[in-house]
């Protein structure tokens, strides 16, 4: 049963979140990495789900806690609505140019140039996309940002106070614990895998990302991404 719902955008910090949460929960939390070990499950299902079908949302997340990024992040009212005891965690950039500045360099190269995907792959990153950004072209800054405002005010008004958590990058353990009524942890609040070291690394997952297992690895190379702590 998912304890927390995250509604954050890609590149806002979600996998230093995923880390967090895993660390906070002791127990696993979705990701799109974790898409890409479940690639002939996860992306019909949010696929579908984009399209109108309810997926058994228990079933999805069997053995998850959290989920934070796309694809879960795009259901985050459906999900709100299931785990209905979940805090809903909002995570932020400090402004739409740092979050464009970081997408553009990272996830979206990669989400134009997805020969790896599957084609069930491609069709779910699309219909969220389309979810979350309308008819925005990727390439069109200004409907991008004008999009990205209006999805933080829908998300803002739609889901209740007491329920939503607005996570700032570089906020740490304080923000999470309080929401979840937890000790903060005696150890440094993670900070993986920021935009310079994406670029380094040419995509690859770096050290505290998934670990590399079979044909997945390349699929893996458009969303290693958290820029910490404030993008380059």
């Amino acid at each position: 049963m998912l304890r927390v719902i995250g509604a954050g955008l890609p590149r806002t910090g979600t996998m230093t979140l995923k880390h967090a949460l895993e660390t906070l929960l002791g127990e696993p939390c979705h990701h799109m990495t974790e898409v890409f070990d479940r690639i002939e499950t996860d992306p019909p299902a949010f696929l579908a789900a984009a399209h109108g079908v309810r997926p058994d949302w228990d079933a999805l997340y069997a053995g998850y806690a959290a989920a934070v990024d796309w694809p879960s992040s795009a259901f985050h009212l459906e999900l709100a609505a299931r785990y209905p005891d979940a805090i809903v965690v909002l995570s932020v950039r400090d402004c739409f140019d740092t979050w464009w500045r970081s997408a553009t360099s990272t996830i979206f190269t990669g989400m134009d140039a997805a020969g790896f995907a599957t084609e069930s792959w491609t069709e779910m990153v699309d219909a969220i996309w389309a979810k979350t950004f309308g008819d925005a072209a990727r390439a069109d800054r200004a409907a991008v940002a004008s999009a990205y405002e209006r999805y933080h005010r829908r998300v803002r008004e739609t889901v209740p106070p007491e329920r939503l958590v607005e996570f700032t990058t570089g906020a740490g353990w304080e923000p999470l614990c309080a929401a979840l009524d937890l000790p903060v942890p005696d150890e440094p609040f993670p900070c993986l895998n920021t935009t310079k070291e994406w670029l380094e690394r040419d995509g690859h997952v770096p050290p505290g990302g998934v670990a590399e297992r079979g044909p997945a690895v390349e699929a893996r190379s458009w969303q290693t991404e958290t820029d910490w702590p404030s993008g380059a």
